[in-house]
């Protein structure tokens, strides 16, 4: 127990340079050391070693000059441009399979996908008729709906 009062002094620290502070704050975020690991050899207190990490991500984010929103506009149209290029994908498929007969995608797709394509051919059979092996349509015409329906 001290005996003698002494007043409580908040202990001093240098001025650390923002070349130091970006130094610090990437090493953290590249996993090389740890917050506590940094405090301690760098003589800084782990709170200030925080405080860098979130003044330093949003220096990144205005760097980038992307907001929150703009991000999620742009990776809404990367979305919309691979889905289209998806069921490009499966037309072709769908159309292949139609052609040579062969289910293709049963085999090598997982489940969804395979199902999604063989719902396409479906409506490509539904909308166009049965296919040959040519790939010609071959639809019935009026002429043989009405003839087969007086032969009966």
């Amino acid at each position: 127990m001290k005996t003698q009062k002494e007043p409580w002094r908040k202990k001093t620290y240098e001025k650390v340079t923002l070349e130091l502070k970006l130094f610090v704050v990437d090493q953290i975020q590249n996993g090389q050391i740890s917050t506590n690991f940094a405090s301690k050899k760098y003589d800084v207190p782990r709170t200030t070693i925080s405080y860098w990490i979130r003044k330093y991500s949003t220096l990144v984010q205005q760097n980038t000059g992307m907001s929150k929103n703009d991000e999620i506009k742009k990776l809404r149209d990367r979305i919309e441009e691979l889905e289209f290029v998806k069921d490009f994908q499966q037309d072709i498929i769908a159309d292949m399979e139609l052609i040579t007969g062969v289910d293709m995608s049963k085999k090598s797709l997982p489940k969804t996908l395979a199902k999604e394509i063989e719902l396409k051919k479906k409506k490509r059979l539904k909308e166009n008729g049965s296919m040959n092996v040519l790939g010609l349509v071959n639809k019935p015409s009026s002429k043989d709906v009405k003839h087969k329906k007086t032969k009966k």
